[in-house]
């Protein structure tokens, strides 16, 4: 009969190499968690990355959008306004000038009947 001591030292080398194949698949194990958990937060760190460079460039198109639309919108309603306030002042110009003539002409030609009116009834 083997004694004890026989199984205990026949069961030494297989545990030692026991032990290191289990070392060994731990790192590796360890090691693959590791690139996966790294690859998965690079992944979410990208993709939040992302989206807030996104979100924020969306903004800024807004804006530059927003404003340069009030700007036409305020260069247009000027023009329109202003088209329109020289009209007006056109118009009561002529209107004014018109009837500053109209008086002027009256008043030459009833001077002017005045004189010949005035003469013919002298001779």
């Amino acid at each position: 009969m083997r004694s004890r001591q026989t199984d205990r030292q026949t069961d030494r080398p297989d545990r030692q190499t026991d032990r290191q194949t289990d070392r060994q698949t731990d790192r590796q194990t360890d090691r693959q968690t590791d690139r996966q958990t790294d690859r998965q937060t690079d992944r979410q760190t990208d993709r939040q990355t992302d989206r807030q460079t996104d979100r924020q460039t969306d903004r800024q198109t807004d804006r530059q959008t927003d404003r340069q639309t009030d700007r036409q919108t305020d260069r247009q309603t000027d023009r329109q306004t202003d088209r329109q306030t020289d009209r007006q002042t056109d118009r009561q110009t002529d209107r004014q000038t018109d009837r500053q003539t109209d008086r002027q002409t009256d008043r030459q030609t009833d001077r002017q009947t005045d004189r010949q009116t005035d003469r013919q009834t002298d001779r």
